[in-house]
């Protein structure tokens, strides 16, 4: 089974939240580029798989989308997946003020 966690700021840049996740996981972040959204930034570490992405990205009309239309206000995005569910990752992302626990998804 994997968690999927979404996390959600309009208080930082992408940039700005690239820099404190570092700083509260100790990862390293590449940054990406996708036809599909846009660029983003991956770091791949003990907790699994962590990215983050403008909510707004490509739309084929040229026109942005929403990645989580259901969270309009939200900015940036931080997306976590990990092969099983990480209370300590949690709790670290918990304490990046502005960033908001938004759902999660176990498959």
């Amino acid at each position: 089974m994997t968690d999927y966690d979404t996390y959600g700021t309009s208080t930082h840049t992408a940039s700005e939240l690239v820099r404190l996740v570092t700083g509260h996981l100790d990862v390293v972040f590449t940054e990406r580029e996708s036809d599909y959204r846009g660029v983003y930034h991956l770091a791949q570490g003990t907790y699994g798989r962590i990215e983050i992405q403008p909510n707004a990205i490509p739309g084929d009309d040229g026109q942005d989308d929403l990645y989580t239309p259901e969270h309009p206000a939200v900015r940036i995005l931080l997306l976590t997946d990990t092969p099983a569910p990480e209370p300590a990752l949690h709790t670290r992302l918990g304490a990046i003020q502005g960033l908001v626990h938004l759902g999660r998804e176990s498959w």
